[in-house]
Protein backbone atom coordinates (compact mmCIF):
# COMPACT_ATOMS: atom_id res chain seq x y z
CA UNK A 1 0.00 0.00 0.00
CA UNK A 2 1.49 3.30 -1.23
CA UNK A 3 1.43 6.04 1.45
CA UNK A 4 -0.36 9.19 0.21
CA UNK A 5 2.48 11.42 0.86
CA UNK A 6 4.41 9.37 -1.68
CA UNK A 7 1.28 9.50 -4.13
CA UNK A 8 1.96 13.45 -4.18
CA UNK A 9 5.06 13.70 -4.45
CA UNK A 10 5.03 11.27 -7.69
CA UNK A 11 1.91 13.79 -8.86
CA UNK A 12 4.20 17.10 -8.27
CA UNK A 13 6.93 14.91 -10.17
CA UNK A 14 5.02 14.62 -13.00
CA UNK A 15 3.37 17.90 -12.86
CA UNK A 16 7.56 19.32 -13.01
CA UNK A 17 7.88 17.70 -16.09
CA UNK A 18 4.78 19.15 -17.49
CA UNK A 19 5.79 21.86 -16.33
CA UNK A 20 9.62 21.70 -18.41
CA UNK A 21 8.33 20.46 -21.32
CA UNK A 22 6.09 23.36 -22.05
CA UNK A 23 8.72 25.91 -20.98
CA UNK A 24 10.99 24.61 -23.14
CA UNK A 25 8.42 24.59 -25.92
CA UNK A 26 8.10 28.58 -25.31
CA UNK A 27 11.16 29.61 -24.70
CA UNK A 28 12.70 32.35 -26.73
CA UNK A 29 16.64 31.71 -25.85
CA UNK A 30 18.08 28.25 -27.46
CA UNK A 31 20.85 28.51 -24.49
CA UNK A 32 17.33 28.20 -21.99
CA UNK A 33 15.66 25.81 -24.45
CA UNK A 34 18.50 23.76 -24.39
CA UNK A 35 18.99 24.15 -20.31
CA UNK A 36 15.31 23.47 -19.63
CA UNK A 37 15.38 20.66 -22.17
CA UNK A 38 18.26 19.07 -19.34
CA UNK A 39 16.65 19.73 -16.63
CA UNK A 40 13.44 17.86 -18.19
CA UNK A 41 15.46 14.75 -19.14
CA UNK A 42 16.47 14.92 -15.41
CA UNK A 43 13.14 15.37 -14.13
CA UNK A 44 12.19 12.32 -16.78
CA UNK A 45 14.11 10.35 -14.42
CA UNK A 46 12.69 11.26 -11.43
CA UNK A 47 9.74 10.44 -12.27
CA UNK A 48 10.61 7.17 -13.72
CA UNK A 49 11.88 6.37 -10.74
CA UNK A 50 8.94 7.17 -8.43
CA UNK A 51 6.97 5.64 -10.65
CA UNK A 52 9.06 1.96 -10.41
CA UNK A 53 8.40 2.44 -6.55
CA UNK A 54 4.39 2.33 -6.91
CA UNK A 55 4.57 -0.45 -9.92
CA UNK A 56 6.76 -1.95 -7.05
CA UNK A 57 3.60 -1.50 -4.18
CA UNK A 58 1.05 -2.34 -6.76
CA UNK A 59 -0.30 0.87 -7.64
CA UNK A 60 -0.58 2.52 -11.01
CA UNK A 61 1.39 4.65 -12.84
CA UNK A 62 1.46 8.74 -12.30
CA UNK A 63 0.82 9.24 -16.13
CA UNK A 64 -1.39 12.57 -16.20
CA UNK A 65 -1.40 15.73 -14.38
CA UNK A 66 -3.35 16.28 -11.24
CA UNK A 67 -5.31 19.64 -13.28
CA UNK A 68 -6.67 20.81 -9.62
CA UNK A 69 -3.39 20.39 -7.83
CA UNK A 70 -1.56 23.30 -6.29
CA UNK A 71 1.54 21.87 -7.71
CA UNK A 72 -0.34 21.23 -11.21
CA UNK A 73 -1.18 25.11 -11.03
CA UNK A 74 2.52 26.42 -10.29
CA UNK A 75 3.55 24.29 -13.28
CA UNK A 76 1.33 25.21 -15.47
CA UNK A 77 1.78 28.96 -15.01
CA UNK A 78 5.66 28.64 -15.95
CA UNK A 79 4.51 27.80 -19.07
CA UNK A 80 2.06 30.63 -19.55
CA UNK A 81 5.07 32.71 -17.87
CA UNK A 82 6.86 32.62 -21.27
CA UNK A 83 4.40 34.69 -22.87
CA UNK A 84 5.79 37.46 -20.96
CA UNK A 85 9.44 36.21 -21.61
CA UNK A 86 12.01 34.58 -20.64
CA UNK A 87 12.86 36.39 -17.77
CA UNK A 88 9.34 36.14 -16.17
CA UNK A 89 9.81 32.25 -17.09
CA UNK A 90 12.80 31.87 -15.31
CA UNK A 91 11.24 33.31 -12.17
CA UNK A 92 8.26 30.76 -12.46
CA UNK A 93 10.84 27.84 -13.13
CA UNK A 94 12.34 29.49 -9.73
CA UNK A 95 9.26 29.02 -7.60
CA UNK A 96 8.31 25.69 -9.17
CA UNK A 97 11.42 24.46 -8.17
CA UNK A 98 11.48 25.77 -4.17
CA UNK A 99 8.03 24.23 -4.09
CA UNK A 100 8.75 20.82 -5.04
CA UNK A 101 11.99 21.05 -3.25
CA UNK A 102 10.33 21.81 -0.06
CA UNK A 103 7.29 19.28 -0.76
CA UNK A 104 10.22 16.52 -0.88
CA UNK A 105 11.93 17.69 2.09
CA UNK A 106 8.54 17.89 4.19
CA UNK A 107 7.87 14.29 3.47
CA UNK A 108 11.16 13.49 4.54
CA UNK A 109 11.16 15.57 8.05
CA UNK A 110 7.59 13.68 8.38
CA UNK A 111 6.98 9.78 9.06
CA UNK A 112 4.80 8.99 6.67
CA UNK A 113 6.50 7.55 4.11
CA UNK A 114 7.36 3.49 4.21
CA UNK A 115 10.72 2.58 4.15
CA UNK A 116 11.19 1.73 0.55
CA UNK A 117 9.59 4.96 -0.60
CA UNK A 118 11.73 6.76 1.82
CA UNK A 119 14.82 5.72 0.18
CA UNK A 120 13.45 6.25 -3.13
CA UNK A 121 12.66 10.04 -1.93
CA UNK A 122 15.95 10.39 -0.63
CA UNK A 123 17.64 9.25 -4.10
CA UNK A 124 15.09 12.02 -5.82
CA UNK A 125 15.92 14.53 -3.53
CA UNK A 126 19.28 15.39 -5.07
CA UNK A 127 17.62 15.85 -8.93
CA UNK A 128 15.26 18.25 -6.79
CA UNK A 129 18.02 19.91 -5.18
CA UNK A 130 19.70 20.04 -8.19
CA UNK A 131 16.75 21.15 -10.01
CA UNK A 132 16.00 24.13 -7.25
CA UNK A 133 19.54 25.20 -7.84
CA UNK A 134 19.06 25.74 -11.58
CA UNK A 135 16.29 27.62 -11.09
CA UNK A 136 17.93 29.87 -8.64
CA UNK A 137 20.37 30.40 -11.50
CA UNK A 138 18.31 30.84 -14.39
CA UNK A 139 16.46 33.30 -12.17
CA UNK A 140 19.70 35.51 -11.52
CA UNK A 141 20.54 35.10 -15.14
CA UNK A 142 17.38 36.84 -16.66
CA UNK A 143 16.97 39.22 -13.68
Amino acid sequence: MTSSVFKSLTDTTFDSVEGYRKAAEKADSPQLKQALNQRLQQREQTLAQMNAQLERQGEELVTKGTISGSAHQMFASIADAFESGDEAAAERVEEGEDYIRGKFEEALDGDQLEASERGVVQQCLGEIREGEQFGDMIERQYD
